[in-house]
């Protein structure tokens, strides 16, 4: 019997953005190494600079996300970017039985891998001290409310005071962790009463940009002012000259984490509290590395190809987007998908899960009530055949479906959620190791928008049916109106194909006015409502029936017969007769009636039907005085 893989979960954010795209890929090749599943609970977070709707609402997929089906967890903090949300999935994770594990923050309770990012720092500022023999030395600190930006701007001024140096060396500017404020900054530092020899950044991007505003105003990096970064983007490394910086090793992290799991889940206690000290990389902007210009240029090619491959897939966006604009219902929904989603890298599997309610109803239906936390399929999509289709819903202790191969993978889980209401969740598995590109962020996004259309189209179809049928039903006794009795029988009458025998039938109630005045209008009504049952259960021969207003019903019936007007008219008198046996009442529901059966074709007229018929009724009506008299 072949042993079950365990299964890890790394809960995190952002994953796909560009100052994270290493990570995933990094932990999949630890993963493949070990032989064990993981399963990324990817949070998208905030879109743009002001939408953190989106990741407020992000949460309630976790909640619903059974952690006893995980051998353990890798909770990933650093990415987290909507207020208070890294504090609900630690709370969360606080109820997990497995071993879990913070990688990129300190959190009491959990096993703790923590970056002695103070020593990178420190080791960068040395570098300049010791082997470029700089003294003059300026800082561009994150701003200064990130505890990040503290913690690097407190390691610079120890630094600078321990080697004799003045605590702000030759100027501290407050940047923004991000490409904004290098003009700023490079103003301020030329500005100083001596120019700096280095300046050290709080992160990759701020020296980026820095560098930027440096080679408009002239200055040369690294033969003026040698620039150093920090976090070893894959952006810093790419810019020229390549920015000198630190990095974690992100490889040599996931091995650990992924390790000491499988340690602690087989019962090898450890007070996990490992320090790991980012990894310096000296390159162009200190002057440790020349520039090598024909890597340079292939280098410049294969960012030419991105882009190239960038720009087309951004048509294939916009195709989509007007693609998914035309989807009608789910089965659409699913073939637009599997038609054009093309264009955020391979993948093997891809499943739509949506939420269904406790009486089946799918998250998308108008007449959805509540989450059961069972999840239906609305796309499934396994080109390799990998998975188990036979179940026909899923839940939250087992929110992938099962391996058939039992082959070891890496499964992306997102919710899919829009302001109302979250639909369920997305799960993929990349034909790499490489993360999805940002697309893939869309498509789940214009999904979701699809599948809110969907729900608002639904609910305004059920709408629209429900007052088009109260226009033509009958509020007292359900039955057709007099509108809806003329529309459905003339209806009738336009499909007749050549000569048709139809029949046409007025009912009224006999006594109605007694019984208003002896035992009210309220008992008048139950007997109409009677009489109106009592019509509607003798229908069933294709007859149309409708309550013409007060106590007169009429009936329209197409490709009839005497025969069937006799069966119709003997039920009615029984059913009166049985319901006047049994119902105790002081009153008699009695019913008289007339008919009319004619040849016609689809030039018939019904007003004509029903005045014969009315005629025939009241000389019925008046034979029933003449006998009680």
């Amino acid at each position: 019997m072949t042993e079950k893989l365990k299964t890890i979960a790394i809960f995190g954010c952002s994953f796909s953005s560009i100052f994270r795209q290493s990570l995933c890929p990094a932990f999949n090749t630890a993963a493949e190494e070990f032989n064990v599943i993981l399963v990324y609970i990817h949070s998208l977070g905030k879109i743009g600079n002001k939408n953190a709707q989106y990741g407020d609402y992000e949460f309630d997929l976790i909640e619903y996300i059974d952690l006893d089906q995980f051998d353990g967890i890798i909770f990933d903090g650093e990415g987290y970017n909507v207020d208070g949300m890294a504090e609900k999935v630690i709370q969360k994770l606080r109820g997990a039985k497995c071993p879990v594990i913070s990688m990129s923050s300190h959190v009491d309770g959990f096993y703790n891998i923590d970056f002695d990012e103070s020593q990178g720092i420190r080791t960068l500022i040395e570098h300049m001290i010791n082997v470029h023999h700089l003294t003059k030395i300026g800082f561009m600190s994150g701003y200064l409310s990130h505890p990040d930006a503290q913690m690097r701007l407190k390691e610079f001024r120890t630094v600078m005071t321990e080697h004799g140096f003045p605590e702000d060396g030759a100027g501290m500017f407050e940047g923004d962790f991000w490409f904004h404020k290098g003009e700023e900054a490079a103003d301020y530092f030329l500005s100083q009463p001596e120019r700096p020899e280095a300046i050290v950044c709080a992160n990759d991007y701020m020296a980026i940009s820095l560098i930027t505003a440096l080679k408009k105003r002239g200055i040369k990096v690294p033969e003026d002012i040698a620039v150093s970064g920090f976090d070893g983007t894959i952006e810093g490394q790419e810019f020229l000259p390549h920015i000198t910086s630190a990095t974690r090793e992100r490889l040599d992290i996931a091995r650990t984490c992924i390790q000491e799991l499988l340690n602690l889940s087989e019962g090898k206690e450890n007070d996990l509290n490992l320090h790991i000290i980012p990894t310096p990389i000296f390159t162009h902007s200190c002057g440790c590395v020349p520039l090598d210009y024909q890597t340079e240029a292939e280098n410049i090619n294969r960012i030419y190809e991105i882009n190239r491959s960038f720009t087309y897939n951004l048509y294939d966006a916009e195709s989509s987007i007007l693609k998914l604009n035309t989807v009608e219902d789910l089965n659409d929904l699913a073939d637009v998908f599997e038609e054009t989603a093309i264009n955020f890298g391979d993948f093997n599997a891809f499943f739509l899960m949506l939420h269904i309610d406790p009486n089946g109803k799918v998250s998308s239906d108008s007449d959805y009530s509540r989450p059961s936390g069972k999840f239906t399929p609305a796309i499934w999509i396994d080109k390799n055949n990998e998975y188990d289709r036979s179940p026909l819903t899923f839940n939250c202790s087992s929110i992938l479906p099962d391996s058939i191969t039992c082959k070891r993978h890496s499964i992306y889980i997102m919710s899919v959620h829009c302001s109302e209401r979250m639909f369920g969740y997305a799960a993929i598995e990349m034909a790499d190791s490489d993360i999805f590109k940002e697309f893939y962020n869309m498509w789940l996004l214009n999904i979701a928008t699809t599948l809110e259309n969907l729900l608002k189209n639904d609910r305004i179809k059920k709408l629209i049916g429900s007052l088009e049928n109260l226009s033509i039903k009958d509020v007292l006794t359900g039955m057709l109106n007099r509108r809806g009795f003329d529309e459905r029988s003339r209806e009738a009458i336009l499909s007749i194909e050549g000569k048709s025998k139809v029949c046409a039938m007025v009912i009224d109630m006999d006594g109605l006015k007694r019984i208003n005045d002896y035992y009210g209008h309220h008992e008048g009504d139950r007997a109409i409502k009677t009489a109106a049952d009592i019509i509607s259960r003798c229908c069933d021969s294709g007859e149309i029936a409708g309550r013409a207003g007060g106590d007169e019903f009429y009936i329209f019936a197409p490709e009839y017969s005497e025969e069937k007007l006799q069966r119709f008219t003997e039920r009615l008198s029984d059913m009166c007769y049985s319901y006047n046996g049994y119902s105790k009442k002081p009153y008699s529901v009695e019913l008289s009636w007339g008919a009319y059966i004619v040849d016609t074709d689809c030039t018939g007229r019904l007003e004509d039907f029903l005045k014969i018929s009315d005629s025939r009724m009241y000389e019925q009506k008046k034979a029933k005085r003449s006998n009680r008299q």
